[in-house]
């Protein structure tokens, strides 16, 4: 593609472009470098190394300089956005983005298994990687940078997928890294603190959400908002002055409304009322939150054109979604679940959820993320405190802070709460813990396989290791 046709200006020189990367190690003779400003460092800094790989172009900030051809903008990265957009051309038919703080990995998930079930070829994208029927892969971000997005966009239509429930994050919105993704449908789930460090403030954080439903959904798209969200009325308030279609979901909304919402052993007998007709469900999901987000994916999906019965019917065959209120394991009458809860309100949510499927005691296992925001921490430890009965406190990703003062900082909101760092031994000492009817909570990681320690990620999965203690544990004693 030449670089007038990407960039849509004139070049004096107009060289045939190969391929777009913003990582100067990654140019290739033939492609065009994107200088994008970064926290730590300046692309421009790299245009050098750029041209000497064999950059045919080079996208940056006014007052660059380069012997190549030069697209200038003053937003580079939302450029760039569009250039992927031009590179890799096709798109899924409907794409759902979904932002929100919590519930996103789990609505994106149940709305690809809701469109497979009734005949769509279907696929997620988010936390978890990209998932689709016969294929899979890891991402770095839970929004991948714009190349690496539209580049997967394009693969995934050329396999024949159709329809794309996508997670939107904040820092994804606020980089432009979704910029020109065609959302036919945008979904909101909730919001509460996070990334607020990055975001310098609630209103940064809200107003980077925002702009899925104020600039990046079609005009044409319909929204689907969370009502039990305090700030659902946002949402709503944005589609509307753009004359979008809101379509509102949860027990304060009267399209998609939640009427009941009752806990069982194996799951949650739920009663809905969806435009009117009412349905009698048994979702195999553990926590009452999990209602909201499997309603909230089939608002998703009525969306996108599909009949109300026919969503409504595939629910109570729904899979858990990995790391999300999984089950670990069960010894002698306790249970052990994990989840990615890793903010003030998900660990509170998280613990309501299973309080009522716990007959004697609720643990909790909680840790924060190193290099990341501050504030939530004595927030999280006040959550755990005020939801479980005993609650330890232990590591979880400390990245370059010392692990001491994280927990300290926890501890503060948590002071009766027990401590110890090494999360194995904390997951251990938790399940030693249990008795008959107990629970426990091990919240942070979900997923995710590896600890970061300093700049190293060390091999440690959650799962793996919550079984390995209850094996270790049924073999030693029985429980009480």
């Amino acid at each position: 593609m030449r670089l007038s046709q990407l960039a849509g200006e004139a070049f004096t020189t107009d060289p045939d472009i190969k391929g777009l990367t913003a990582d100067s190690r990654a140019v290739e003779r033939g492609f065009l470098f994107a200088a994008l400003p970064g926290v730590l460092a300046d692309g421009a800094k790299f245009i050098p190394q750029a041209e000497e790989r064999g950059a045919a172009a080079i996208l940056a900030r006014p007052g660059a300089r380069s012997n190549l051809p030069i697209v200038v903008d003053q937003e580079p990265r939302q450029r760039l956005a569009h250039m992927a957009a031009q590179f890799f051309a096709r798109q899924p038919e409907i794409i759902a983005g979904i932002t929100g703080t919590n519930g996103k990995t789990s609505t994106a998930l149940f709305a690809a298994q809701i469109w497979e079930r009734l005949g769509r070829n279907s696929a997620s994208l988010g936390t978890l990687g990209v998932r689709w029927k016969t294929f899979s892969a890891k991402l770095a971000h839970t929004t991948p940078e714009p190349v690496t997005l539209h580049k997967m966009l394009d693969q995934m239509t050329a396999a024949g997928v159709t329809h794309l429930a996508m997670e939107v994050s904040s820092h994804g919105l606020a980089q432009h890294r979704a910029d020109a993704v065609k959302f036919k449908i945008a979904a909101f789930t909730n919001l509460t603190q996070d990334h607020l460090d990055y975001h310098q403030g609630f209103d940064g954080y809200l107003n980077a959400k925002l702009r899925l439903f104020s600039e990046l959904l079609d005009e044409g798209g319909v929204a689907v908002v969370n009502y039990s969200s305090e700030y659902a009325g946002q949402f709503c308030d944005v589609a509307t002055r753009r004359g979008v279609k809101v379509i509102g979901v949860g027990a304060a909304a009267t399209d998609l409304k939640l009427t009941k919402v009752e806990p069982h052993a194996a799951g949650l007998n739920v009663s809905v009322a969806v435009f009117g007709t009412a349905y009698d469900l048994n979702l195999p999901l553990v926590g009452a939150f999990q209602a909201e987000n499997a309603l909230l994916a089939a608002g998703i999906v009525i969306a996108s054109g599909a009949p109300a019965a026919d969503v409504l019917g595939n629910l109570e065959s729904l899979n858990p979604v990995p790391g999300r209120m999984q089950l670990a394991a069960r010894i002698k009458g306790a249970a052990v679940y994990i989840d990615y809860s890793h903010t003030p309100d998900a660990v509170a949510t998280a613990l309501k959820g299973l309080r009522p499927h716990t007959e004697g005691r609720l643990i909790a296992i909680i840790g924060a993320g190193g290099d990341r925001d501050k504030a939530k921490r004595p927030m999280m430890g006040r959550a755990a405190a005020g939801n479980a009965d005993i609650v330890i406190v232990t590591d979880d990703n400390p990245r370059n802070e010392d692990p001491a003062v994280i927990r300290r900082e926890i501890l503060a909101g948590c002071r009766k709460a027990t401590e110890i760092g090494d999360r194995r031994e904390a997951i251990a000492a938790g399940t030693a813990m249990l008795k008959a009817g107990d629970v426990l909570l091990i919240a942070g990681k979900g997923h995710e396989a590896g600890q970061v320690v300093g700049d190293e990620t060390l091999a440690f999965n959650d799962l793996e290791v919550a079984r390995e203690a209850a094996e270790a544990l049924s073999r030693s004693k029985e429980l009480g």
